[in-house]
């Protein structure tokens, strides 16, 4: 049995020596060990990969861990078997790119996850889940009926066991009620010229304005617009040669490796969330 142990909690002496000792005294080893303290706040972060001889119970492990460590040291705490496979489910509207992305990653065996459905308030992009074999869901949105909408997506993503959401460019704004069921699970893309260049067409406002960086940013869902707690991000370079055309490719390719990096520094268990920030483990 392989297990991945997160841990936070109040900074304190000892606290890596009592959990390997802890893992040692249930027959495990630790194969990776990788700890932060933000000594601003006295918050420890901690995160294991652990091998476990045969017979060693996740329930059995797990209780006495809660009972013993985890009361001693006030933790905050999740442990995962590498035998699971997390199940994500990916909103669409028209843009593609990162849709192809996530898809052909997954289908090469990349993206360790089970694709339940693909949800999109557009029917356009049905084909490319029939390419992969994936049940579609097209659930319209407008002003009048986003909360019938929003139900029917709840409950949807309820039947079908999803762990967390993917917005592969999902242009339209999760309601508190899905963030709600998902905190912390939801991934969204986005351009990073916001707040400078929001609107229909940031990268011919951008264009217009001369920049020479362009980037894109990966984050989970708040019900604060765009700022939920950042993942991943990445920048390039590009001048005054660049057309319109040229910042809406780079753009793409950016949102595509962006997203595809947190995407699987979740599914890693890689990324803990504190005050509205993340530590990310490498």
């Amino acid at each position: 049995m392989n297990l991945t142990i997160l841990i936070h909690c109040k900074d304190q002496s000892g606290i890596i020596r009592a959990v390997t000792n802890f893992i040692y005294e249930h027959r495990g080893n630790v194969v990776y060990l990788d700890q932060h303290v933000d000594k601003q706040a006295g918050v420890f972060f901690m995160r294991l990969e652990c091998e476990f001889e045969k017979g060693q119970s996740l329930n059995g492990f797990s209780t006495e861990f809660a009972n013993g460590l985890a009361k001693e040291f006030k933790m905050d705490w999740d442990i995962h078997t590498d035998e699971y496979r997390p199940r994500m489910a990916i909103f669409v509207s028209k843009y593609k790119h990162c849709l192809y992305d996530l898809l052909s990653r997954h289908t090469s065996g990349e993206l360790q996850v089970d694709i339940p459905f693909i949800l999109s308030n557009h029917a356009d992009l049905g084909y490319i889940a029939e390419q992969f074999g994936i049940p579609f869901h097209h659930i319209p949105v407008t002003t009048e009926n986003r909360s019938d909408a929003e139900a029917i997506q709840l409950k949807l993503l309820r039947e079908s066991q999803v762990d967390f959401i993917v917005l592969a460019r999902y242009m339209q704004i999760v309601s508190p009620t899905i963030i709600d069921a998902f905190p912390q699970k939801i991934i969204n893309i986005h351009h990073s010229f916001l707040p400078a260049f929001a609107g229909a067409k940031p990268y011919h406002a951008a264009f217009e304005r001369g920049v020479k960086i362009i980037g894109a940013t990966s984050h989970y869902v708040t019900e604060a617009l765009d700022a939920g707690p950042i993942i991943e991000q990445d920048v390039i370079r590009v001048s005054h040669a660049h057309s319109i055309k040229d910042l809406i490719a780079k753009g793409r390719d950016l949102e595509r490796i962006v997203l595809s990096r947190a995407v699987h520094l979740h599914v890693m268990r890689k990324t803990m969330v504190y005050n509205n920030k993340t530590v990310i483990f490498s």
